[in-house]
């Protein structure tokens, strides 16, 4: 079985009816918590992708001439474990750079609407101009801040926001600069390591040699672990990220024939100035 929990802590009674049956378990993109018996865990190194994101907001801030913010953190679900390693990250980064957080907020199932309420909350308690930047942790809550800056009548341009997931609207808003940087996390890859371990299991056969990267711990047990890396994508490249026409990892470019997304998918005629000057289309 390869599973990607919803909820971290619960999905530890499925992984043991897996058990009992003698079916191994591969935990998928999130780690499945607080059990001994999953074999196996594949996904991207999460505190990784939240260093990547407050390194690239900070470093923002910083050449805006905002160097110590204060920003609004928007995280994700309090339930997902993802959310508590880019969290971390997140916090080491704003830490050594000194930003300070004017407000944070918990975003249960990473609703985009929620998001949107809570930055409705953040501009009422501080202001339109009482925040430099806004820490969303998934495209999702980014997308529900930034129309939330909209309503109030604050330009998103000027103020950078975070992401990650490189949705078709969060690249196309990053190309009109409504949205500052995505964590790109290739799908092809993290999905081909899952089903050659699954694959081996499922045969009675240990992890292919060279997978594994290193253990995490669980709550219960150290397992076994392939975490590939994350890029962090801006429209142009900037402070050491991958532009939107480059990003590749693994072979699977973010916008491309065989990509994420196909030009023709985010360059829409809405797009297509934007896209042109970013160098796709």
């Amino acid at each position: 079985v390869v599973l990607d929990p919803v909820d971290s802590t619960s999905a530890a009674s499925m992984v043991q009816l897996a058990k009992q049956q003698n079916v191994p378990v591969v935990s998928y993109d999130r780690l499945i918590l607080n059990t001994p018996d999953v074999n196996a865990y594949v996904s991207f190194d999460n505190v990784k992708v939240g260093t990547l994101q407050g390194d690239t907001l900070s470093k923002k801030l910083a050449a805006d001439g905002n160097a110590n913010g204060p920003i609004v953190r928007i995280n994700g679900s309090p339930t997902d474990n993802n959310a508590k390693l880019f969290g971390q990250g997140a916090a080491a980064a704003f830490s050594q750079a000194n930003v300070q957080v004017a407000k944070e907020y918990d975003t249960p199932d990473w609703s985009p609407d929620q998001a949107q309420t809570e930055m409705d909350q953040a501009i009422t308690a501080l202001g339109k101009t009482g925040f430099k930047g806004v820490y969303a942790m998934n495209d999702g809550t980014a997308g529900g801040a930034i129309a939330a800056m909209q309503a109030a009548g604050i330009d998103p341009k000027t103020i950078p926001t975070t992401g990650q997931d490189a949705e078709l609207e969060a690249v196309q808003r990053i190309l009109s600069g409504d949205q500052y940087m995505t964590v790109f996390k290739a799908t092809k890859p993290e999905a081909t390591a899952a089903a050659r371990i699954a694959v081996a299991l499922a045969k009675g056969q240990p992890i292919p040699a060279g997978m594994v990267t290193g253990k995490t711990d669980n709550g219960s047990t150290q397992v076994p672990s392939v975490l590939l890396t994350p890029i962090a994508v801006t429209k142009d490249g900037a402070a050491g990220t991958s532009s939107v026409a480059n990003a590749e990892y693994g072979g699977q470019k973010l916008v491309g024939p065989s990509g994420y997304w196909t030009v023709g998918q985010v360059c829409t005629s809405t797009f297509q100035s934007a896209c042109q000057a970013a160098g796709l289309g």
